[in-house]
């Protein structure tokens, strides 16, 4: 039995002479010599364009221009230095000037006084922060005290700074700010810093009888086994083992 079914003729490609005209058409044709120079003279109207662009734009602040890590300078002439100089004679003891922002040293004893001048007078309404460095083999005083303030008239921001002895307490600045409230309580908490004059100084982060203030640099890094939670028969819920203890304990093991 014959197939009936109609069958469709191969379709005919176009012979190499006839596609030859079509890919001489789609070739590029070399640019005369009015051609290369009117790109050329386009290329150097935009270059200059930019360049004047560039030149009228203001200028840059010198880090933006060219980055440079930057350094302490002398902030004796800072406003903030010369006024507290004109109200306490050598109460600032040192100012530093950093990457734009100023840090006065004042003596520990006056904190208070500074503060509450800095926030009536100089309008720093606004504790940001309090906290502490431990720098145990200094001789100066082993904590570094630290105020952060800030001004929203002009977003400016002041530091403060106090040595501050091991032992020594430090006034209370709660009644100037008091958002100071657990900012001290943190610094006591964590480093054993005492405020005198605080309404309630108590620990905040660990618990009362916790052995010993974890941001202080000689706290083992691996942290203490407290002992209340495993041996509450050894040991009385918020205490724990005292480092004489452990000592005495190997001592007699051996």
């Amino acid at each position: 039995m014959s197939d009936d079914k109609p069958t469709t003729p191969p379709e005919e490609k176009p012979s190499a002479e006839e596609t030859a005209p079509e890919t001489a058409a789609t070739e590029k044709k070399p640019l005369s010599d009015e051609e290369k120079a009117a790109k050329i003279a386009e290329a150097k109207a935009k270059a200059a364009a930019k360049k004047k662009a560039a030149e009228e734009a203001e200028p840059k602040d010198p880090w933006e221009e060219k980055p440079v890590p930057p350094v302490h300078e002398d902030a004796d002439d800072d406003p903030d230095a010369v006024a507290l100089g004109g109200e306490w004679a050598g109460v600032v003891l040192a100012a530093d000037r950093y990457a734009g922002e100023v840090t006065l040293t004042v003596p520990a004893e006056r904190i208070n006084d500074v503060c509450r001048f800095l926030k009536n007078d100089r309008g720093y309404k606004f504790l940001v922060d309090l906290t502490a460095v431990d720098w145990p083999e200094r001789e100066e005083g082993r904590f570094d005290v630290i105020y952060w303030l800030h001004r929203h008239d002009d977003s400016k921001r002041l530091r403060l700074r106090c040595a501050l002895a091991e032992d020594a307490p430090i006034a209370s600045v709660v009644d100037v700010w008091k958002t100071a409230d657990w900012m001290e309580r943190e610094v006591y908490d964590m480093f054993g810093v005492v405020f005198d004059g605080h309404p309630a100084l108590e620990r905040i982060l660990t618990w009362e009888g916790f052995n010993g203030h974890p941001l202080r640099k000689d706290f083992p890094v691996e942290g203490i086994d407290t002992g209340a939670a495993i041996y509450p028969d050894v040991y009385p819920p918020g205490g724990g083992p005292q480092i004489e203890d452990a000592e005495s304990d190997e001592g007699g093991a051996s």
